[in-house]
């Protein structure tokens, strides 16, 4: 048996729920919401389609925690989405409270479950969700990278005119404007991007990945949801199938790439367990110049939330 609870039924989390029925392998979605009729309509809602979709993972709406208990894996996508005009970093204390708040009422109900941080601003929230738990920090890790190399691969795809399908790409560095994607590591069918398309045009669409996010805010007026969704449930997928999947994932690095104890987005390899080990890429000067500043600017962060004193 298997159970996985969604925290925050708004639009990203109804979508991870929703997709991760939809992927039918585990037993028992649960949508947890303050706003408990929410939460059960759109459970509700994604059952009435099984039948459809043919699937048979039962999702149920509540309000209680204690409806989570012995959760194998919890995602959290409760807090405030981003508005016009607002970075991620201007939502930190009041989704740093949240997310804290989330975390040891989880703990309450089930012992050692593994944690998905969806919350923004994602590095931030991942490391205020481990302070929180007190959790082995491969048991919490913040799903960035796979929405931003999704962007990144959804961009080059529409330049290409190929199939996203055969587009692999990794990203590291912090969910924001000082992420860094990697053309290096990009390749289209195993063919180097960079042979594939002008540099120009390649740097153009580095620029719109970083932006990504904040070019939909703009278009709709509040944060994305479906590849949000689609990325978190697609973790959940690969830790309860224990495929040892590689990730770009916020992931706690103890030692690696020059950085010590943080929460930054590497590459990661996703099982049963969590994560079973950080990948450490040969970069060069520049990249690491790159990784090391995205590093810097999250660690600015990991300040204003220390200041906060809520764990």
């Amino acid at each position: 048996m298997s159970k996985v609870t969604v925290v925050g039924a708004g639009n990203v989390g109804a979508t991870v729920a929703n997709v991760l029925a939809h992927k039918d392998v585990v037993n028992e979605v649960v949508l947890l919401d303050l706003k408990g009729d929410l939460a059960k309509g759109k459970a509700l809602d994604s059952w009435q389609q099984a039948p459809i979709d043919y699937y048979s993972t039962k999702l149920t709406g509540t309000d209680k925690y204690t409806a989570t208990k012995n959760s194998d894996i919890v995602v959290i996508t409760a807090g405030i989405p981003r508005k016009p005009g607002m970075s991620r970093d201007d939502l930190i204390s009041i989704n740093a409270k949240i997310v804290v708040s989330v975390t040891k009422s989880i703990l309450k109900y089930s012992k050692n479950p593994i944690i998905i941080v969806v919350s923004n601003p994602l590095d931030v929230m991942t490391y205020a969700a481990y302070k929180a738990s007190k959790l082995n920090p491969k048991k919490v890790i913040g799903m960035a990278g796979i929405l931003d190399t999704a962007r990144y691969r959804a961009f080059l795809a529409t330049e290409l005119k190929v199939s996203p399908k055969d587009i692999q790409a990794v990203l590291m560095g912090g969910h924001g404007d000082t992420m860094v994607p990697l053309p290096r590591y990009t390749t289209v069918a195993g063919i180097p991007v960079t042979e594939m398309i002008e540099k120009d045009k390649l740097n153009a669409i580095v620029e719109r990945t970083k932006k990504g996010g904040g070019e939909l805010v703009k278009l709709m007026g509040t944060s994305a949801w479906y590849a949000p969704g689609a990325a978190a449930a697609q973790m959940v997928e690969s830790i309860i199938r224990d495929e040892n999947r590689i990730f770009p994932c916020a992931a706690y690095i103890k030692n690696a790439y020059g950085l010590k104890d943080m929460f930054l987005g590497v590459p990661v390899q996703l099982g049963k367990n969590g994560i079973t080990r950080v990948l450490e890429l040969k970069l060069n000067k520049t990249e690491t110049k790159n990784l090391h500043k995205s590093a810097n600017a999250v660690q600015a962060v990991i300040k204003k939330f220390n200041k906060l004193k809520l764990t």
